[in-house]
């Protein structure tokens, strides 16, 4: 695991942590990305999203450092750590590539779920932050994302089957799950509601 900006991180997941990760802490995003690509080897980064007042022009801020990270190791879970649970702040942390967004101020078994959940490639919003109209039902997995991401780019339920190796009725019941957790009328208007609500780009 590494965590990038926020070596505080650890005292509030202390008791997750002793389960046996390797805990490696970054004081930047730069920090953080050459760990990521110098040492390697880390299922979770956990990306402070707040910019301190320290914070120098042209270095990595949060949603960039995640973004970073993702495309270094498109594997790796990522948690989003905001200073509230603010809505506006996840949405940031999650369009940016990361799986999971928890607030410092969560319990610890909060933390732990938004890790267990990044770990797994499983969208995890901290419960406390304010939902959208439908919020409580856009969390999507990450295979669900992957697959609407490819219907906004317009391929069918055949090509989508093609490009991610699943069978055509695989396609099918994950569709038929992405229409229902976002309460959509068909693929277009999942699409719509993807797009608004960052789940795709």
């Amino acid at each position: 695991m590494v965590i990038a900006d926020q070596p505080v991180v650890r005292l509030g997941l202390t008791r997750l942590l002793d389960k046996g990760y390797d805990i490696e802490e970054a004081g930047s995003g730069e920090d953080g990305l050459q760990l990521l690509t110098g040492v390697g080897d880390f299922d979770i980064a956990i990306v402070d999203m707040r910019v301190t007042a320290d914070h120098a022009p042209g270095s990595l801020s949060g949603a960039a450092t995640i973004r970073a990270l993702a495309k270094a190791n498109p594997g790796l879970g990522i948690v989003g750590l905001g200073e509230r649970p603010e809505r506006h702040i996840a949405r940031e942390a999650i369009a940016a590539g990361a799986t999971a967004y928890v607030a410092r101020s969560s319990s610890t078994e909060e933390i732990s779920k938004a890790v267990r959940a990044a770990e797994s490639a499983e969208q995890f919003i901290d419960p406390a932050t304010p939902a959208s109209r439908r919020g409580s039902k856009r969390a999507l997995t990450k295979r669900q994302r992957e697959i609407l991401q490819h219907f906004s780019n317009g391929d069918s339920t055949a090509t989508v089957a093609k490009r991610l190796g699943l069978s055509s009725e695989t396609v099918k019941t994950h569709t038929k799950q992405i229409l229902s957790r976002l309460e959509a009328r068909d693929r277009a208007h999942a699409v719509a509601i993807g797009l608004r609500n960052y789940l795709i780009d």
